[in-house]
């Protein structure tokens, strides 16, 4: 586990936000079948088994590279292997950082903000947001 004290951690407003698409997820009756995160503390924090239900999952490809572009392309590439390869029952959450939303989604994302994506063949497609 990454040392959570010289990172930016989520106060209790951040906490309330991260909870959110939780609890319309289990209100809509989505079952969540799967969620990773990087071993950031920020990003477990946001993906808690409180928050989504399963126990999360450390994936590394999605980690930051906002401090080292050049970590980019493998870690993207790596990102856009493992999504559309998940097999696993209901619905597969990926708490990760906005550098790699807009990398794999080619579009940005609010803090706290989700993008939903559905697979299309080898493809995922964006098809919707929920908004923190």
């Amino acid at each position: 586990m990454v040392d959570s004290k010289p990172q930016r951690n989520l106060d209790d407003s951040g906490l309330a936000q991260v909870r959110r698409p939780g609890e319309r997820l289990k209100r809509e009756s989505v079952e969540v079948g799967a969620v990773w995160a990087p071993p950031w503390c920020r990003a477990r924090e946001t993906a808690e088994p409180a928050t989504f239900g399963p126990e999360v999952r450390e994936v590394p490809a999605f980690n930051s590279f906002f401090g080292d572009r050049g970590n980019e392309p493998a870690q993207t590439a790596a990102a856009r292997t493992l999504l559309p390869d998940w097999r696993g029952r209901g619905t597969l959450v990926v708490v990760t950082h906005q550098v790699n939303i807009s990398a794999l989604a080619d579009q940005g994302a609010a803090s706290g903000e989700c993008v939903v994506r559905r697979r299309q063949g080898q493809t995922l497609a964006v098809v919707g947001r929920i908004q923190p």
